[in-house]
């Protein structure tokens, strides 16, 4: 077969292909558009999960007639001032997603620019323009897209139910919300209740209202301010308190100079920084923005510019756990329970009986009894004794720190964690403050105190290391080889001296102390994917924070052993002084936190 030219609307047809994946990308390309034209609000509608009507009205800056037919026509765009790609600044840029819609669905556009007396409208159908004709439109522009892949049929085979369109099209929307809070959003369609987004004021408060408004008031209540700067690069933002996990990675959203992207060398960054805190089927919230000169990424690796590419990719992880860990371990204290609600609803019964009236005499019950009952007045001393009463015999205090005795010191109820007043069923130590009462797990405080003095070893000493008397040969493809003895340095740091054995092999001469006998070969090939996947040696470190967790755990005060007051004290002020001391090394939370006012509304004082 020849070599030929192919038509224009079969060019356009094969473009959407890669731009117009469904209906959320339509309302992305389009949505983007209106946040470069300078709209301050956006409205977007949707029909049928968009595959009947997309509608999106902004209040930008609109076009002018000669610019509205060009827009149509490939690669027209007003987003690049010269041909360098370097310098985008922009969502969009390439010029495609005007005539790729128009390709494969019914477009019609009208716009306003203020230079024009009036508004002026264009439509095109499966690639067919029309003319631009005069409308009616006070300001910006009006899009509107019709009956979806009608001119390419076979790519309706391939989309979901409304619904889950629908909900591709939510996702976007909140993606590109979360990047502009001082832009209004809503959000309306058949399948779905209106909702808006009012425009947020600038800053870290607008940004963390809007995030609150789209992830919910459980993200904005424990969410953790962070920020990190070097070289040019800034990144900031929101991360949850590791008391508020998902089961999956779909609660993390990256921004990369405004753009909502996935990237794994950012995922991989939350995860490392997170490691300590999290157990390993649960994955962070968090929302971060980063910002750097447009000449140190680059937008244009990806049709839907969902990726980027960083110049210092190292230089961006760095940063991302940098702030990630100074955050947590600033907010270090903060766990899931001590944040109120879910402590309360535990506490609060059950069945509450209905109220009495107010005039109620207890008199007047029928349990009053007629008269004195001397045959019983004798008999209350030895009530408990009975068999039947022995089950609420439940022995002598487990420690000796009775109030009247023991009064605490004052300085102590000044301390975040308070005086210890008493310890019960052996696990847990109840602790006085100044405006309420702690409840700590003594042996996962314990746990997470051991296990940072590990760290805080490993960090100060290195990693002892065992030196194998025969050193261990493993054989992988030369890639592998390459990609492992790049890395040699910082595996060594981990305890793990490798060299080159030849082309296709690696002599292992030196593996950590703490992981013992290790199988190195698979080792090697844990490492090498993930250094493929992700950039990072995660693999090995976390084997030995892994290490160092069991341990901590077992040289750890256990649950079931009685403590003397001055331990309890001591091991609440050892926790006062450790980072990361809200949650054990598996996540769960060390100590609950109540408020006298809490305690009151218990009651019903308040």
């Amino acid at each position: 077969m020849p070599v030929r030219q192919l038509p224009e609307q079969v060019v356009n047809r094969i473009a959407a292909g890669e731009v117009v994946e469904r209906p959320a990308s339509v309302v992305k390309e389009l949505v983007e558009n209106a946040i470069d034209a300078g709209a301050s609000r956006v409205d977007i509608f949707t029909d049928g999960g968009g595959r009947r009507r997309i509608a999106i009205t902004d209040d930008g800056a609109g076009m002018t007639a000669a610019d509205l037919a060009l827009a149509v026509e490939r690669h027209a765009t007003s987003k690049l001032d010269d041909e360098d790609l370097l310098q985008i600044r922009t969502l969009g840029f390439r010029g495609e997603a005007l005539p790729s819609i128009g390709s494969v669905a019914r477009l019609s556009i009208t716009t306003r620019h203020k230079s024009e007396p009036h508004a002026w409208a264009l439509s095109v159908d499966g690639g067919v323009k029309s003319k631009v004709m005069p409308a009616a439109l006070n300001q910006g522009t009006r899009v509107e897209v019709s009956d979806l892949f009608h001119a390419t049929p076979a790519r309706l085979k391939f989309l979901k139910t409304d619904r889950t369109e629908a909900e591709a099209i939510r996702e976007v929307v909140r993606r590109l919300a979360m990047a502009r809070p001082d832009i209004a959003f809503t959000l309306a369609g058949e399948e779905r209740a209106p909702v808006t987004w009012a425009a947020a004021l600038p800053g870290a408060p607008g940004q963390l209202t809007r995030l609150g408004d789209i992830l919910g008031a459980d993200f904005r209540s424990h969410a953790i301010v962070v920020r990190s700067e070097r070289d040019g690069v800034v990144v900031e933002g929101f991360a949850a308190a590791p008391a508020l996990t998902r089961a999956n990675a779909l609660g993390q959203y990256l921004f990369v100079n405004g753009r909502p992207v996935r990237d794994k060398l950012i995922l991989g960054a939350v995860r490392a920084a997170y490691a300590d805190y999290l157990p390993r089927d649960r994955h962070p919230v968090v929302a971060l923005f980063v910002t750097l000169d447009s000449r140190e990424v680059d937008a244009n690796v990806h049709p839907a510019k969902t990726e980027v590419r960083f110049r210092n990719a190292g230089l961006v992880r760095a940063l991302i756990v940098h702030a990630l860990k100074e955050g947590l371990a600033r907010e270090g204290r903060r766990t899931a329970a001590n944040e109120g609600g879910a402590t309360i609803t535990a506490f609060r019964p059950a069945f509450t009986p209905p109220p009495r009236p107010g005039n109620w005499d207890w008199r007047s019950s029928p349990s009053f009894p007629a008269g004195p009952m001397a045959a019983l007045a004798g008999a209350a001393a030895n009530a408990f004794a009975e068999a039947g009463q022995r089950a609420f015999d439940v022995g002598a205090p487990t420690a000796d720190v009775r109030l009247h005795e023991q009064p605490a010191p004052v300085d102590l109820l000044d301390r975040p964690l308070g005086a210890a007043r008493t310890q019960i069923h052996d696990t847990y130590i109840v602790s006085q403050t100044r405006d309420g009462l702690v409840i700590v797990d003594q042996h996962a405080a314990h746990e997470r105190i051991v296990y940072e003095r590990l760290k805080a070893s490993l960090a100060a000493h290195g990693v002892q290391r065992q030196i194998l008397l025969i050193p261990d040969i493993v054989e992988l493809d030369e890639a592998t080889v390459e990609q492992l003895l790049s890395r040699a340095e910082e595996l060594a740091s981990f305890g793990l001296a490798i060299e080159s054995f030849g082309p296709g092999a690696i002599a292992v001469r030196e593996t950590p102390s703490l992981l013992g006998k290790i199988d190195a070969a698979a080792l090697l090939r844990d490492l090498a994917e993930h250094m493929e996947e992700w950039g990072e040696a995660l693999p090995l470190e976390r084997r030995l924070m892994h290490v160092a967790a069991t341990m901590a755990c077992h040289g750890s005060v256990r649950a079931g052993r009685r403590l003397k007051p001055e331990e309890m004290n001591a091991l609440l002020r050892e926790m006062e002084d450790t980072p990361n001391s809200g949650q054990c090394n598996h996540g769960r939370p060390t100590y609950v936190e109540l408020k006298l006012s809490d305690i009151e509304k218990l009651f019903g004082r308040r």
